[in-house]
């Protein structure tokens, strides 16, 4: 019966048994019982998934790059496909950081507790905030020759150091791309085959993600509830609010955004993008998964948006490896919501970080259960932020992975009737 479950299933069981265990600790005066043999366990759960951090971003950066064929020409349609495709993803993080910024969810939990968890959790933090200050103080470009690398190894050693990792594996993948030689293609095998590989790592950690979720939510309720039960509906109440944010976010940029540009570049009517889009947003809600949407998307974008298959084969399938508004901006509200809870002040440095460090984690984020978080992991650990606050995350996250599946594959849709439009490889839509 259990083997037979969805993961997403497991997970939130797990979540369940996790609230239970940390309830049952505190009332009966046991919390020491769940900090020494349950938390530990959590704790292993977050190393394997920092552990996988690296050759996760490595590997399937250059890999979705190297998929582009165009990039060593830099044709017309290619440039203006992936700037379209950053420029949404930006706009997009920001919007998630207006949003939780305005309205703050993590603030709802008590002063205390957060006095509680900075005092905790704070010492971490320290390092990354002096650097940040020095940032401010230094030139408005040392922001950019932080993220570039006078050593590849030296960075890869450190998550903290994940966006000189992301510089590195751009700049590798594009020259790989470039160069015309035998040997490139068994570098581009290899690296394929480690992407391979790390995926079904990855594959391997989740399997164990419904315990390391049950430690950790029993460690949070623990450490949330200290000797009052009460203070642990504080932690609920807040994790409803977060995910009205990410939900708030994902509809201002379905609802405002995205009918902004389908007006002013597309051509195509509000009305009938989404009514040509409809089936194709159920697809992705169900599966949670835009690669495997993609024939969808591609059929529906032809037939009845009226868009060449020229422009489809080419856009679509790179908006599947580079463009993941949805999960940008999930990834944003989720870091800052972290920083409320456990009471940590982000500067405005640290908030450009998340936005630059959001957008480039989400090119190439592999389509399987649990690279979204790791890829998480890669902008709390850019601002330095405590990955405890993942468990928060982690237990509504498959509803929200849902909706922003669906944000993701909307997008690409929109970029490809502009992108038609622009070429003028627009035909006649079928309805």
């Amino acid at each position: 019966m259990w083997r037979r479950l969805p993961l997403y299933w497991k997970i939130l069981l797990g979540m369940f048994a996790g609230v239970l265990i940390g309830i049952a600790a505190v009332a009966a005066g046991a919390d020491w019982l769940v900090r020494d043999w349950v938390k530990p366990f959590g704790v292993i759960f977050l190393n394997l998934l920092k552990l996988i951090a690296v050759p996760l971003i490595f590997a399937s950066l250059v890999t979705g790059i190297a998929g582009l064929k165009d990039i060593s020409r830099l044709s017309r349609i290619g440039v203006k496909t992936i700037a379209i495709y950053i420029l949404t993803t930006v706009l997009a993080v920001t919007i998630g950081l207006l949003l939780v910024n305005l309205v703050q969810p993590g603030n709802s939990f008590p002063a205390e507790k957060r006095v509680e968890f900075l005092a905790r959790y704070g010492g971490d933090v320290e390092g990354q905030q002096v650097t940040a200050a020095g940032l401010l103080e230094g030139s408005p470009l040392q922001f950019l020759v932080e993220a570039i690398p006078e050593n590849a190894v030296a960075a890869a050693s450190e998550n903290r150091n994940m966006l000189q990792v992301i510089f590195f594996a751009m700049l590798f993948g594009v020259a790989m791309v470039a160069v015309r030689h035998p040997h490139v293609e068994v570098v581009s095998g290899f690296i394929s085959g480690v992407n391979e590989i790390v995926l079904k790592m990855i594959e391997f950690i989740m399997r164990f993600a419904p315990v390391g979720v049950l430690a950790l939510m029993a460690g949070l309720i623990v450490d949330f509830s200290g000797d009052s039960l009460a203070d642990s509906l504080h932690l609920f109440t807040t994790l409803g609010l977060y995910a009205l944010v990410v939900i708030g976010g994902l509809l201002a940029v379905a609802l405002l955004l995205y009918p902004l540009f389908i007006r002013v570049f597309s051509g195509v009517s509000f009305r009938q993008f989404y009514r040509a889009l409809f089936p194709v947003q159920l697809v992705a809600f169900s599966t949670s998964s835009s690669a495997a949407t993609l024939p969808v998307t591609m059929e529906q974008v032809e037939k009845e948006l009226g868009v060449s298959n020229e422009i489809t084969s080419f856009v679509l399938p790179v908006g599947v490896t580079i463009n993941m508004d949805g999960t940008s901006l999930y990834q944003a509200v989720a870091a800052v919501f972290i920083a409320q809870v456990f009471g940590i002040e982000l500067t405005l440095a640290q908030q450009l970080t998340i936005i630059v460090t959001a957008t480039l984690a989400s090119i190439g984020t592999a389509g399987v259960p649990g690279a979204g978080i790791v890829m998480l992991i890669i902008v709390l650990n850019a601002v330095g932020l405590p990955v405890e606050g993942l468990a928060l995350i982690l237990a509504v996250d498959r509803p929200l992975d849902m909706l922003r599946t669906v944000l993701n594959v909307t997008g690409d849709a929109m970029v490809a009737t502009i992108i038609a439009k622009s070429e003028g490889k627009r035909i006649t839509a079928g309805t």
